[in-house]
């Protein structure tokens, strides 16, 4: 305290108590300062530190400092009543049975409601939501269940019907809890779990698309749970808010009316026996074996033709039978077998699941590609108004699943070889014929790390076509042209590295022109007319989503179910989680490591002479994932189904 007076009569108090200057505070006294008893000066300065009461906020503090380093411990300062955090106060207006239940739920929720909710999240939702309307129940109303109860309890009973299961939300009696207080909150808390829980789910699915495949990346953008409780709680129809969590898209809606149907029926197996059903044959049987197979009606729909034939067929191929075509004994028994009806409600519960997983805003206009149905469509206003074939990548390279924006299209495309091609096919064929890539069309840079570069120049021969569709995206995919266009004759197309390749690329991108730049008339023969040696790009001025999905299970347009084949194996492990013990956990991401991260070495390859070195290079490196190159501008993936068979 004596240095500080000291300090002070020095002159490091400022007169008007307002700032103090660094250079002031305790100076060298002076020779006259210095012939003054030292007690004299010590109480004058006491005398004036006390008169002026610390008024001045910097001087606090810095005293507060010299005090810490004269003594090593802190001034005590009384506590502020006005920074400590208000304690949410219980509603006034109850009615005594809520106000007691009200009591509870603020005791649960600030002492230990870890008991009910499991997850810190809805926690701290249920916290703020209760304390923000000071512990009001919302579940129950003069100590009975209320309408919001009943609203919310009548969807969850049903919500094998979304495809979700009712065990995951468990209904708490509030009839049997009436009368208590304690078992009144602890049945009020246990319900606002399950609706919380309910709408994570419906929301975002059960399962994080992280713990099916490393192939998958989509944005989940949940709503906030408090959100969910205000929502809900603010409702004339709890009950349809709480459903409204789910898809809005037709596709799921229309999933979700065959599920309610296939469950309805699973107890009324069929029996198609009889004589043998062969190709042109007319039989009563057609119409239900069409239903059963999602085969679309006709006008005469007892026939056994084509379509029938062919449906039957991939039916005995899914079930290991002879796949003839005909409808005899042993295709018989496998649909009479109540198992077919649930495969198809496991599939359709897989599906809907994947559809939790897509943006709920698809885009007014957007393009869809389904995987397994091996086809692309352009959608406008809820309709499809353009629709192609597509190939897709094979089982061991899978095309991902993603929402991305097409951004621009390129005209004459060039193609870059990612290394992983270039080390497991075209080396091999290097070691055989060092001029094989050359008469192909392929050409080799060295870049100065020893890396080597492998391309092909645009041109009719270019694997890539002569357009391809840019969507860019973490997994470098696109769509695009192909100078092989007999693999779509194919039933099945998974031939790819990743990419898709488009079977009519000029209708499509005329398709899409049309919206994305609509005043500039782009046409087939006007892009026809822009091929040539040169990279062109047209971007465009509206954006046009573009999403990448897995649908072994839709509703066509004449409203028949249809299946098609697992064929990158993502139903199977789907299935398997929803059916787990830990699948309460399931909806939390993972961390996968793919062993395919390796192809994102650089390739090395020794000079030789008889290695044409090329005098400029389009990039100093070329790092690349397995589906194509880092850098975007030049680092496109291939689809070339093994080494040369694009121009074969």
């Amino acid at each position: 305290m004596l240095v500080l007076a000291l300090w002070v009569l020095q002159g490091g108090y400022s007169k008007h108590c307002k700032q103090f200057s660094p250079g002031t505070g305790l100076k060298r006294a002076g020779p006259m300062s210095a012939s003054r008893p030292f007690s004299t000066l010590a109480s004058a300065a006491v005398a004036l530190v006390l008169a002026t009461g610390f008024l001045c906020d910097g001087m606090a503090g810095q005293g507060q400092e010299l005090g810490e380093r004269g003594s090593g411990q802190a001034a005590e300062t009384p506590p502020d009543p006005g920074s400590q955090p208000v304690k949410p106060s219980i509603a006034t207006n109850l009615v005594p049975a809520d106000l007691a239940v009200a009591q509870k739920l603020q005791e649960m929720l600030t002492g230990g409601s870890e008991r009910i909710f499991e997850h810190k999240e809805q926690r701290t939702a249920a916290l703020a939501f209760y304390a923000g309307r000071g512990y009001a129940p919302l579940w129950v109303t003069n100590g009975i269940e209320s309408k919001h109860a009943r609203s919310v309890i009548s969807r969850l009973k049903e919500a094998d019907n979304d495809g979700l299961d009712p065990a995951d939300y468990p209904i708490p009696d509030l009839r049997a809890a009436v009368g208590g207080p304690e078992a009144l909150a602890e049945a009020e808390l246990t319900l606002t779990k399950s609706v919380l829980t309910y709408a994570r789910h419906a929301q975002i699915g059960r399962v994080h698309y992280s713990r099916i495949s490393a192939d998958i990346a989509y944005q989940l953008a949940p709503t906030e749970l408090s959100e969910v409780l205000a929502n809900i709680a603010s409702a004339a129809k709890p009950g349809d808010v709480l459903g409204s969590y789910n898809p809005p898209h037709e596709g799921f809606r229309a999933l979700r009316a065959k599920l309610i149907e296939l469950r309805s029926r699973q107890s009324k197996p069929i029996d198609l026996g009889g004589v043998i059903l062969r190709l042109g044959m007319r039989d009563s049987r057609v119409a239900e074996l069409r239903q059963r197979l999602g085969v679309p009606r006709t006008a005469d729909n007892v026939v056994y033709d084509r379509t029938v034939v062919e449906a039957v067929k991939k039916f005995q191929r899914e079930h290991g039978l002879k796949a003839n075509g005909e409808l005899g004994p042993a295709t018989v028994e496998a649909l009479k077998v109540r198992g077919s009806d649930h495969r198809a409600v496991e599939t359709i519960l897989a599906n809907m699941e994947r559809w939790r997983w897509l943006p709920r805003d698809l885009g007014k206009i957007y393009v869809m590609v389904n995987i397994p149905d091996y086809s692309l469509k352009v959608v406008r206003d809820g309709a499809t108004i353009w629709q192609t074939k597509i190939v897709v990548g094979k089982p061991n390279m899978p095309t991902p699943l993603l929402s991305e924006q097409m951004k621009f299209i390129t005209i004459n495309p060039t193609w870059n070889v990612p290394p992983s091609i270039v080390r497991n096919e075209y080396l091999p064929a290097l070691r055989q014929d060092p001029y094989a890539l050359a008469r192909i069309g392929l050409r080799i840079e060295h870049n100065r790390d020893g890396s080597i570069h492998v391309f092909q120049p645009p041109g009719e021969r270019n694997a890539l076509g002569r357009i391809r569709f840019n969507f860019p995206n973490k997994f470098l995919v696109y769509q695009h042209d192909t100078p092989d266009k007999r693999l779509f004759t194919h039933e099945k197309r998974a031939y790819s590295h990743g990419c898709m390749r488009v079977e009519n690329p000029l209708d499509y991108a005329e398709v899409l022109l049309s919206m994305a730049r609509p005043q500039d008339g782009y046409t087939v023969e006007r892009l026809y007319r822009m091929f040539g040696q040169d990279e062109r790009d047209i971007t465009f001025t509206n954006p046009i989503p573009v999403h990448l999905t897995y649908q072994t299970a839709f509703v066509d347009e004449s409203g028949s179910l249809q299946i098609r084949e697992d064929v990158y194996g993502r139903d199977t492990p789907t299935i398997a989680i929803l059916k787990s013990e830990d699948r309460k956990y399931a909806y939390l991401p993972i961390e996968r490591h793919d062993e395919r991260v390796r192809s994102r070495q650089v390739v090395h390859l020794p000079y030789r002479s008889n290695l044409s070195r090329s005098t400029y290079s389009r990039s100093p490196e070329y790092q690349s994932n397995n589906w194509g190159f880092d850098n975007w501008g030049y680092g496109y993936n291939t689809n070339a189904t093994s080494p040369f068979s694009w121009w074969r």
